[in-house]
């Protein structure tokens, strides 16, 4: 499990989040805009349990395998999506919400926004927001974002008028009862019980209550109140009876969970709940994740050899073994174990990551090359593939390519001075015209564009 730090006021991904993200929270929200860092947590065995959890959901929305889960490493509890194809989670949802329901009720949720055209209309609603409000609040926190002041935010969003306040809520609670019923018809739909969302509404009841300051983000972004509490119970009354017990998605769950609060939590806190776990797998893989944060390798690895012998074909124990190894700077049976890994799991992008980064380590970067790109074909956006790439390019003399794999990575960080830096570079190193000089030349394009702005 790896934590990829982005900076909240220079990544272009974290400036797609507070335009639309923070938008939808509008006059909510900006108190708590500080600029500061953001981790994305990245981690097969996870991504893989809630890919399985969302499956059915995302099927019955008619989204299909069209839409990723990922994780940020923030306790507050929260949940979004900030275009059609990512809903981002919280680690503090998953260690709030204690049944795989609950947690698939969001889902659900967020997922109903998506299929429902919410994002299109909100960034369409920026307009109506601006014409009635002149500088408001959405413009006020984009400005944020590209400037990197959170005072920005707080001295331009005196200028939004009441009248834009209310048209954009008044749309966002129409978003959010229609989301609340197709939320729960979609886990009616997939077999799941829907009084998870009527019990996660429960996690949030008397939040409106709070100052804003202590509210919970999930309860801004997704105002509740009385009456769409009522509503959401007779949505599930009407589906009562449709649902069926879930042992495969309870296990998937309590290991993600598992997961999550042994990374996040002190490993003292988690091997005094260790035993707490129903599968014993799952309990022995928390207390390695645990041994290994107190540098106790040799405990860790002893937990984690025993979680496979449970599971033998598991290749995600193999991925938390690869990881364990490789942080012990036990690099040949790192590679081992990445390998096994690997083998059980030859499309997962994280996966074959850690194998190209084990190899680099014992001085084999045309193999690692081979898998790394690979992983970088499946998942463009993890700069550490893209770290590695850059290194074992280099290693092996292609200074082009390594140039355009350093170029992307900062591209993607938001850096695009730095990046049209390597990115000129690389075209002037790479064949004319070939697939990889038209990348160097797109992050020149991009990064001219951002400069005349």
């Amino acid at each position: 499990m790896r934590f990829h730090r982005e900076k909240t006021a220079s990544s272009i991904h974290a400036f797609r989040l507070l335009a639309a993200c923070l938008v939808a929270c509008l006059a909510f929200v900006w108190t708590s805009l500080p600029a500061r860092a953001a981790s994305l947590v990245r981690d097969a065995d996870i991504e893989h349990a809630l890919s399985r959890m969302a499956a059915p959901l995302l099927t019955a929305s008619g989204l299909g395998g069209n839409v990723r889960i990922l994780l940020i490493n923030d306790r507050s509890l929260n949940a979004f999506v900030i275009d059609s194809q990512h809903i981002f989670i919280h680690t503090g949802m998953i260690s709030k919400m204690d049944t795989p329901e609950k947690l698939q009720a969001v889902i659900a949720h967020e997922a109903a926004h998506i299929a429902n055209g919410h994002i299109a209309r909100r960034m369409a609603n920026i307009d109506s927001a601006r014409s009635l409000a002149g500088l408001g609040m959405a413009l006020a926190l984009v400005a944020a974002a590209a400037s990197g002041r959170g005072d920005v935010a707080g001295g331009l969003a005196l200028g939004v008028q009441s009248a834009a306040e209310r048209q954009f809520l008044a749309h966002s609670r129409a978003e959010e009862a229609s989301a609340d019923q197709s939320g729960v018809r979609y886990m009616a739909a997939a077999g799941i019980d829907p009084l998870g969302a009527v019990q996660v509404h429960e996690v949030f009841a008397g939040q409106e209550l709070l100052t804003v300051s202590r509210q919970d983000p999930y309860t801004r972004s997704h105002p509740l109140t009385r009456d769409r509490m009522r509503a959401m119970q007779r949505f599930v009354s009407a589906y009562s009876g449709k649902s069926a017990p879930q042992p495969e998605m309870e296990y998937w769950y309590e290991r993600a969970r598992g997961k999550v609060t042994a990374f996040t939590n002190p490993p003292n806190w988690t091997l005094k709940r260790a035993a707490e776990s129903k599968a014993d797998d799952v309990r022995l893989m928390r207390e390695a994740v645990a041994y290994h944060r107190l540098s106790d390798r040799t405990t860790a690895l002893n937990r984690i050899d025993r979680a496979i012998a449970q599971r033998p074909n598991d290749a995600y124990y193999y991925d938390l073994k690869g990881q364990i190894l490789l942080e012990g700077r036990q690099f040949n049976d790192a590679v081992k174990a990445y390998s096994r890994a690997a083998e059980l799991a030859p499309g997962n992008p994280l996966i074959l990551g850690g194998l190209g980064r084990a190899l680099l380590t014992v001085n084999r970067p045309k193999e690692a090359l081979k898998h790394l790109e690979k992983a970088r074909q499946r998942d463009f956006r993890d700069p550490r593939i893209l770290r590695d790439l850059g290194s074992a390019y280099a290693q092996v003399g292609n200074n082009g390519m390594a140039s355009l794999s350093t170029a992307e990575r900062y591209a993607l960080q938001g850096r695009l001075k730095d990046a049209a830096i390597h990115a000129k570079r690389a075209s002037g190193l790479l064949p004319r015209g070939s697939g990889p000089w038209r990348r160097a030349e797109d992050i020149i394009v991009a990064a001219k564009r951002a400069a005349q702005k």
